[in-house]
């Protein structure tokens, strides 16, 4: 039995709050590339807000700064309900075993995993992720701090813009992403750049 090729998912999601329940996620991005890291597909929705649930004043003040990403990410919202069991079914569609990619993937993962428990009961990345700040710890055999996105070099970097609307920011740690993998495995990085 041949097994399944990995399929990384660069998932980057946005909120109105720090946790998931109190607060609610507000958009999701997510690229897809295969092991080769050539670009696979890619998705991307806007939910609305969860009925009970409040924006936390310290997120809005910060949303604020971004009034362009924000309405970007208000714009055609659908209800969780809707939006998370046609997520899940399209992660379960990926050619591969999906993992999951983020940075911070703690911060991401934690409202996905919430998110698909509650309104669809799957896991469909089960528990498998990366955290692309400590993939390059390893790499530059630094410590965290000196592991953050100021200390990598720039060949690592893609052109695509961090724009704070989901799907863009999922793009843009998707390239960086396969840039260090295929740095890391001693391969040449796919042209992927937006």
């Amino acid at each position: 039995m041949a097994k399944k090729p990995e399929i990384y998912v660069s998932v980057d999601i946005e909120a109105d709050g720090p946790i998931p329940g109190p607060h609610s996620m507000l958009s999701i991005g997510a690229v897809a590339y295969d092991e080769t890291g050539a670009y696979v597909d890619e998705y991307a929705a806007n939910l609305e807000a969860l009925p009970d649930a409040e924006p936390y004043p310290k997120t809005m003040e910060w949303w604020r700064q971004f009034p362009e990403a924000w309405a970007a990410i208000r714009e055609d919202t659908r209800p969780p309900e809707t939006v998370m069991p046609e997520f899940a079914d399209w992660v379960e569609a990926l050619p591969g075993t999906a993992i999951f990619v983020a940075w911070p993937a703690t911060f991401d993962f934690m409202w996905i995993y919430w998110y698909l428990i509650r309104f669809t009961g799957r896991r469909p990345f089960s528990e498998h992720g990366i955290d692309m700040r400590s993939y390059a710890m390893g790499m530059r055999k630094k410590d965290f701090r000196h592991s953050g996105k100021n200390y990598l070099p720039q060949r690592w970097f893609s052109a695509s813009p961090h724009t704070h609307v989901a799907i863009d920011d999922a793009r843009e740690q998707g390239e960086l992403f396969v840039r260090m993998m295929a740095e890391n495995l001693g391969k040449a990085p796919p042209d992927n750049d937006g």
